[in-house]
């Protein structure tokens, strides 16, 4: 994919890191990965501060895949100081989890998440869903200027 900003992967279960890890490369997404695995680290990340103090917070990344049941912040308490953060209010944000509940969903829609998918179960799947998302959030989509 010709974008080389990174994607930021926020999930705190080793096995579904690796498989999306795993499926980034069968999908021939080249883009370095940040892996956050929890909420704190997915938000000093983001903002320069904690274990990543100092990172130039001017190279954002092109996407976050977002977990909602995080360790420490979860999910939507992370979605919503992204949106609410003067430089990270308008990064596409792709919820990637487990839960189907429509309160989950619902909540996620409403603090700004810009699409909501469940992760399947099967490898394949998830590896053409993974492939999907890293054609069209990478290659299509149009970001909005200054992020």
């Amino acid at each position: 994919m010709a974008n080389e900003r990174p994607i930021l992967l926020v999930e705190d279960n080793p096995d579904d890191e690796a498989l999306t890890l795993r499926a980034f490369g069968k999908n021939k997404i080249s883009n370095p990965v940040v892996v956050a695995r929890d909420g704190v680290e997915a938000l000093d990340y983001l903002f320069g501060t904690g274990a990543h103090a100092g990172r130039d917070t001017s190279v954002m990344p092109s996407v976050i895949l977002l977990d909602l049941k995080l360790p420490r912040i979860d999910g939507l308490e992370v979605l919503r100081r992204i949106r609410a953060g003067e430089h990270t209010s308008l990064l596409p944000v792709v919820v990637l989890t487990t839960s189907k509940e429509q309160q989950d969903i619902s909540e996620a829609y409403r603090l700004g998440a810009n699409s909501y998918i469940r992760k399947p179960v099967d490898f394949e799947r998830f590896i053409q869903a993974v492939g999907q998302l890293g054609v069209y959030w990478l290659s299509l989509n149009e970001p909005a200027s200054g992020i």
